[in-house]
């Protein structure tokens, strides 16, 4: 318990200050956030620093390193596609800086990259024998055996995505994630996981994020933060065999992820819309609903369902 806090104190002061050495150096290099025009909401953003993500996961992996990666294969591992994701989300942010557009990486050169860190994660969890999933409520934990490799790519690309989807409001997809590595920091405690206090040095460092995130933001994530954090959670899902509590704990992410799947094939077969914008959080604010209440329920409602689960652990 002792760890946990220390690392996770430390984290939040290492984020910190790489936020207050970061933040002023992306104005500086005018590293701003292109805004889509017909998000009216959000006019009044552009040009806020993005790339912020370097910050808080910086943080992450060298707190983290220093923590258990010395002695932890799951736990170096998790870092190597963290890290590896961070930097396919840095690219994106670079190209659309450089271009001044809101189009970095294509969708397919998104997708290559993200599978192929996936597919390490899975042919590792594979040969190590990480293939029992723990079944939330049950308290049964089945071997899979080879099926995890397919489940594992899964996960990865949609976990990644949905939690992209999700950044979309100041301090959405950071407090959610926030509840959510709480949450199963918890969970991986009681289940005597030695790779759970990762969990709350990314809680940590994050919150420190929050600091300069929440509304009005000054800074963002951008892809270079939100893919990493989807790879991140993933990781210490998949690699602790509870793989299966993401779209349960996570389910804020999952409905930004179905909001947009059911959004497009309504509208590409009435041309009409079912939400007044996908994903469902800039229908929430379409309705009136203030970004900053919408963040807030999204991390209490994360929250809530955490300790459900973690009940019946």
């Amino acid at each position: 318990m002792k760890t946990i806090f220390i690392s996770s104190a430390a984290a939040f002061a290492a984020s910190c200050v790489l936020l207050l050495l970061l933040v002023p150096l992306l104005k500086k290099l005018k590293a701003g956030q292109y805004i889509l025009g017909y998000v009216k909401e959000h006019e009044n953003k552009g040009g806020t620093p993005t790339m912020g993500g370097l910050a808080f996961i910086c943080a992450i992996l060298i707190v983290g390193f220093f923590t258990l990666g010395f002695d932890c294969a799951e736990a170096n591992l998790t870092f190597a596609v963290t890290a590896g994701f961070m930097v396919v989300g840095f690219l994106d942010d670079f190209l659309k800086i450089y271009r001044k557009e809101n189009e970095g990486l294509k969708p397919y050169q998104k997708i290559i990259f993200q599978l192929a860190i996936a597919v390490i994660a899975a042919v590792y969890s594979y040969f190590s024998g990480i293939t029992e999933l723990n079944i939330p409520f049950l308290g049964i934990s089945p071997d899979i055996g080879w099926g995890i490799i397919p489940l594992v790519l899964f996960i990865f690309l949609a976990t990644v995505n949905c939690v992209n989807l999700t950044d979309g409001l100041d301090g959405l997809a950071g407090g959610t994630s926030t509840a959510y590595l709480i949450a199963l920091g918890l969970i991986l405690c009681v289940q005597r996981v030695n790779f759970a206090p990762l969990c709350f040095i990314g809680a940590g460092a994050l919150c420190a994020f929050l600091i300069f995130n929440t509304n009005k933001a000054s800074v963002f994530m951008g892809d270079t933060g939100s893919l990493a954090l989807g790879g991140f959670i993933s990781c210490l899902s998949v690699f602790s065999g509870n793989s299966l509590y993401i779209p349960i704990i996570g389910i804020m992410f999952v409905l930004s992820g179905i909001s947009v799947i059911i959004q497009v094939i309504y509208y590409k077969r009435t041309r009409k819309r079912v939400f007044l914008m996908a994903p469902i959080h800039h229908h929430f604010q379409k309705k009136g609903y203030s970004e900053c209440k919408i963040s807030f329920a999204y991390f209490i409602f994360t929250a809530l369902v955490g300790i459900i689960c973690l009940i019946f652990v």
